[in-house]
């Protein structure tokens, strides 16, 4: 059998958990900043991972939305896009990268650490001031019916 016009890996794996298992991973590294995986997935994992950056970097509504559809979190969609792309603008592609590490215990699969090539800041997210709470003005005591008779 020929494999020709086959593009990506199937890790033995049907259509939908192959997206789950990269949405995954690409939500653990946009979190952790670094992860460690097989060597393969690590591979696929680059190409994936890298249109949803250049989508990030951009930054309009449809290429937002489209990484937000392409993690699993909102919160690390944001992430992505609001922290992380940002000092990604001085590089065109390229990154992430994948490093080998060591041979797993159990079945001596060649594992790879999987990271963003530049340094990336943490962001401090601004305090938010105490403001202090207003308490509502007594209510004026219902009048009477008599006295608003008299």
């Amino acid at each position: 059998m020929h494999r020709h016009g086959y593009k990506g890996r199937k890790f033995g794996r049907e259509r939908d958990q192959r997206r789950a298992l990269m949405k995954g991973l690409a939500t653990s590294l946009v979190e952790h900043g670094e992860i460690e995986t097989t060597l393969p997935k690590a591979k696929e994992l680059t190409r994936y991972i890298e249109k949803l950056i250049t989508k990030a970097k951009k930054g309009d509504l449809a290429n937002r939305r489209a990484v937000i559809a392409g993690l699993s979190t909102q919160t690390a969609a944001f992430k992505l896009v609001d922290e992380i792309a940002p000092q990604l603008t001085a590089r065109n592609s390229g990154h992430v990268r994948v490093e080998r590490t060591r041979l797993r215990i159990g079945d001596g699969a060649q594992m790879a650490t999987i990271g963003f090539v530049d340094e990336l800041k943490e962001v401090e997210k601004p305090a938010k001031k105490a403001t202090p709470v207003k308490k509502a003005a007594p209510k004026a005591a219902p009048k009477k019916l008599a006295e608003a008779k008299a």
